[in-house]
């Protein structure tokens, strides 16, 4: 009986501990007066554009429901915030960190809604915004980043090249089980590599923490999920993979916040698999052929604005008054007596018995 209950007990903290792992959002840095709240707050996916626009002080369209960030001081904001997205786990060994959140709904979700606020409220200053995704070469770089970043190897080709020079991670980094020639290897290799030259190049340009507009920094990474899907998630390459990733992230997140201060904010969103978000696509007969942006050879429609309310509302209330201003005038011209009401034509019929 007694053997029965503690099988019992074991099965069911195993079922415990294996519901806690799954996809992650860890703040490893951040500045005192951007309170995250420790405590098992699943956020969504799709917030968290959102939750980072909170914490550099911007507004959002939506109110955010979420307990795990406390309103802060209002003139106060960090000066860089950091977001790496780590592809194929669902939970990495960081040590350092502030606190760590379920994440649910793991959506595909991007920051240029905070990007293309920061470009529009600091375009003088030119804030550094870096955008980056190595596996699938693409880039987007705004302000002092294109300085900066110029020299940053981004394609694949680029990469290559870069882990055959002096100073590469191939001849810095114990690879243990990982392989020189393996292409999933060589990938998630070359991926680390371009955080280690974001780091020495951070190093190297520390003015970027001396102005006053906050930068921003996305990085997506995809090394882990080939790994994991060609040796599998408890072959000794994709363990090591996980230890050698951690230990970068958690010197990325040393390096950023001492450069501007202890005042910025890094959070790494581990996911094992993005889910295709839930839509539905209809297509009517009546569809027009007739491109509604001329701009745009993809028959895109314009952008839309969110002060256009504001805008409409404002040209058409005027436009009412107007015309009942003229309407009102034009009625009290048209029955106002010459004789009685208007001083012009009583001069006018003066001036006329003097002639």
């Amino acid at each position: 009986m007694m053997d029965a209950f503690v099988t019992l007990a074991f099965i069911c903290w195993s079922c415990f501990t294996a519901g806690v792992q799954g996809d992650s959002l860890t703040i490893l840095q951040a500045p005192e007066y951007v309170s995250f709240q420790k405590g098992d707050w699943p956020i969504s996916g799709e917030k968290i554009p959102d939750m980072v626009a909170l914490t550099m002080g911007f507004s959002v369209q939506e109110d955010l429901s979420w307990p795990g960030l406390r309103a802060g001081p209002l003139f106060e904001r960090p000066k860089a915030n950091v977001l790496v997205v780590v592809r194929g786990v669902d939970n990495l060994a960081l040590s350092q960190s502030v606190a760590s959140y379920p994440l649910e709904n793991p959506v595909s979700f991007t920051l240029d809604s905070v990007a293309e606020t920061i470009h529009s409220m600091f375009a003088e200053d030119t804030p550094v915004v870096l955008q980056l995704a190595p596996s699938e070469e693409r880039l987007y770089m705004l302000g002092k980043a294109n300085t900066v970043f110029e020299d940053l190897p981004v394609t694949l080709q680029q990469i290559r090249a870069r882990l055959s020079q002096d100073g590469s991670v191939l001849t810095t980094l114990p690879l243990n089980s990982l392989s020189r020639n393996a292409e999933a290897d060589l990938l998630f290799l070359s991926e680390v590599q371009v955080l280690h030259d974001i780091i020495a190049l951070l190093q190297r340009h520390r003015h970027l923490a001396k102005d006053h507009s906050p930068d921003l920094y996305s990085l997506e990474l995809s090394g882990l999920e080939e790994l994991g899907r060609l040796y599998g998630h408890e072959s000794p390459q994709y363990r090591d993979a996980c230890i050698i990733l951690a230990d970068v992230l958690q010197k990325l997140g040393q390096v950023v916040f001492g450069l501007y201060g202890d005042s910025a904010v890094v959070a790494v969103v581990t996911v094992k698999n993005f889910e295709a978000p839930l839509t539905r696509k209809s297509r009517s007969i009546l569809e027009s052929k007739q491109i509604s942006n001329p701009g745009s050879p993809y028959n895109l429609a314009y952008k839309y604005n969110f002060e256009y309310a504001v805008i409409f509302n404002i040209i058409l209330w005027l436009m009412i008054l107007l015309a009942l201003a003229v309407i009102v005038i034009s009625y009290n011209l048209w029955n106002m007596d010459p004789g009685y009401d208007s001083i012009i034509y009583r001069m006018t019929n003066q001036k006329i018995r003097l002639d």
